[in-house]
């Protein structure tokens, strides 16, 4: 994965629908080689039920995220392979507030939520830490490393804007879940890989998850 000594991207899932962009996310990382530590708190578990008809389990969050890293943003099972990819991954169950990333000397490249809740984003910003989501969160603030929140909501009410103003003037990418379609967007599997491809790049992880513009409109029609 890198020079010997594991330093993670923290990957922090919460309770907001769109849950196939942590999954996009997820697979870029590992496809990039990069070591992933994951939070999944308890209010995702059911939006991922919800979504995918995926039950979470602690005890077997490996056959349980295989499973959901594998499916399609359309819901087709074993739209991706996934085998072996999960070597680089380490789990931390939302409720351990003594896990490794709970304190800023447990290396870290950074942390990445997606997606945000409103709650999620709340949290953070008055620095709750309430879950192990919101503690790392909290950490990778202090510690002055890269932080973006993948915020999942519309509209948004006075109070949340206000609570993303103070994520960005911490330091934090507020990057709300916008697909765009200039690059080609054909399928639903597009849209989500073009949000999860804008949070790799607000991380500095390269990827092929998007066409990126080059300044040629029609762009998106073109079959090459």
């Amino acid at each position: 994965m890198n020079d010997g000594k594991r330093t993670p991207w923290i990957v922090g899932v919460s309770g907001a629908s769109g849950t196939p962009y942590a999954a996009a996310v997820l697979r870029g990382l590992l496809d990039a080689g990069e070591s992933v530590d994951l939070v999944v708190s308890r209010a995702s578990r059911l939006t991922l039920l919800d979504e995918t008809g995926i039950s979470f389990r602690d005890a077997h969050w490996r056959e349980d995220l295989a499973a959901w890293l594998a499916r399609g943003a359309d819901g087709k099972p074993d739209t991706f392979d996934v085998s072996g990819a999960l070597d680089g991954v380490r789990y931390w169950a939302a409720g351990d507030l003594a896990a490794g990333p709970s304190s800023g000397s447990y290396p870290a490249k950074g942390m990445l939520v997606v997606p945000a809740s409103t709650a999620a984003v709340a949290g953070v910003a008055l620095g709750l830490s309430k879950d192990l989501l919101q503690r790392v969160a909290s950490v990778t603030l202090k510690e002055r490393r890269p932080l973006v929140v993948a915020v999942r909501e519309t509209p948004l009410n006075g109070q949340t804007l206000k609570h993303m103003v103070a994520l960005d003037e911490a330091g934090a990418v507020v990057l709300p879940a916008s697909p765009a379609f200039y690059a080609g967007a054909t399928h639903i599997q597009d849209l989500v890989d073009f949000v999860a491809g804008r949070v790799l790049d607000a991380a500095g992880v390269p990827h092929e998850l998007y066409r990126r513009w080059e300044g040629e409109l029609g762009g998106a029609t073109r079959s090459d």
